[in-house]
C-alpha cells in the first residue's frame, strides 16, 4: 500500500529527521548522476526530493503520483509538472524519458511486475533507472514512523534479481542511511560521522536505505540474424549430395529385351522346348 501524499512531504519537507534523509539521499543520486543537461528526467512513487536538482538543467522534469498515494503540486512558486497517474499505465509515450528515479514506489506496489515492466517501457535505447528501497537489513524498515518502514523492503540480491528479470541491466547499488532513524537530537549530531563511517567499513552498520542504479536492456533481434544465416554462402569443398541417376535410353532397352528374352524362355520351357534364360 501507498502512504498518503501528504505524510511524504510532511516526513521530508518538516521533520528534522526527513530533511536529513534528503540531504544524503540528494547527495549520493547526485553522485551516481551528476548533469541531466538535454536530457528527460521522471520520478515515480514520491520521487521530489531527488528530482529538484535538474529542474534548471534537464529538458523537462516530470513527477508521476499513483493514484492510491495522492498528488501535490510540485515545484512551489513555479509551473507545476506532477501528474496523477495509473500505476502500471503511465500518460508517457515508449522511450520517452531518459533517466527514472523510483522512490516509494515500488515497495508499496500491489502489482510490481507490471510497474517495472512499465518503467522499462517509457526509458528509451540507453535509458538508465534508479530505484531507491528499503533495506530489509537495515533499521529503517522497521521503523514505522518514516516512509520506509512501510510497504515490501528488499535485500540488495533480491532486487537486483527482480531487475534482471525485468530486462534490465544492474550498473551500480550502494546502501545508505546509516545512521538511526531516530529524531533525537544526539543521533541528528552524530549523522554525518556515521554516514562517512558506514560508506568506508560496510560491516559497520547495515544501511537503511538501497539505491540501485540500472539500464533498460534491448534484446538482440533474432528474425534478421535468420534471415543473413539463410543467405550466407556456403564454403567451398564440402561434398555434393548424392543424386539418383536416371539409366540411359540404351541401357533400358537392354533391360527391357532381356525381359522380353526371359518371357520367351519360360514359354518354351511351358512348352516343352526346355530353353530357360
Amino acid at each position: 500500500m501507498h502512504l498518503d501524499v501528504q505524510e511524504l512531504r510532511d516526513f521530508y519537507y518538516r521533520s528534522p529527521l526527513g530533511r536529513a534523509a534528503q540531504r544524503i539521499l540528494r547527495a549520493e543520486a547526485q553522485a551516481l548522476w551528476p548533469e541531466a543537461r538535454g536530457q528527460t528526467v521522471a520520478g515515480y512513487g514520491f520521487a521530489l526530493p531527488l528530482l529538484r536538482p535538474y529542474l534548471s538543467e534537464a529538458r523537462r522534469v516530470l513527477a508521476l503520483m499513483p493514484g492510491p498515494q495522492g498528488v501535490t503540486p510540485w515545484p512551489p512558486g513555479a509551473g507545476n509538472v506532477a501528474l496523477l497517474c495509473e500505476e502500471t499505465l503511465w500518460p508517457l509515450a515508449t522511450g520517452f524519458v531518459d533517466r527514472l528515479v523510483v522512490m516509494h514506489g515500488l515497495e508499496g506496489s500491489e502489482n510490481p511486475d507490471a510497474l517495472l515492466e512499465e518503467c522499462w517501457r517509457v526509458l528509451g535505447p540507453g535509458g538508465r533507472a534508479l530505484f531507491v528501497v528499503p533495506n530489509r537489513a537495515g533499521l529503517w524498515s522497521r521503523a514505522e514512523a518514516t516512509p520506509f518502514g512501510h510497504g515490501r523492503p528488499y535485500t540488495i540480491g533480491q532486487l537486483e534479481v527482480v531487475l534482471r528479470r525485468h530486462r534490465f541491466a544492474v550498473e551500480r547499488s550502494l546502501s545508505t542511511l546509516y545512521q538511526p532513524p531516530s529524531a533525537h537530537r544526539f543521533w541528528r549530531r552524530v549523522g554525518g560521522m556515521m554516514e562517512k563511517a558506514g560508506r568506508h567499513l560496510p560491516l559497520f552498520a547495515a544501511g537503511g536505505v538501497l539505491m540501485v542504479e540500472a539500464a533498460k536492456q534491448v534484446a538482440a533481434p533474432t528474425r534478421g540474424l535468420a534471415v543473413a544465416e539463410r543467405r550466407r554462402p556456403q564454403p567451398s569443398g564440402l561434398p555434393v549430395p548424392a543424386t539418383r541417376v536416371r539409366p540411359s535410353a540404351s541401357r533400358r532397352d537392354r533391360r527391357h529385351t532381356g525381359m522380353r528374352s526371359c518371357s520367351r524362355g519360360r514359354s518354351d520351357a511351358v512348352a516343352g522346348v526346355g530353353t530357360l534364360c
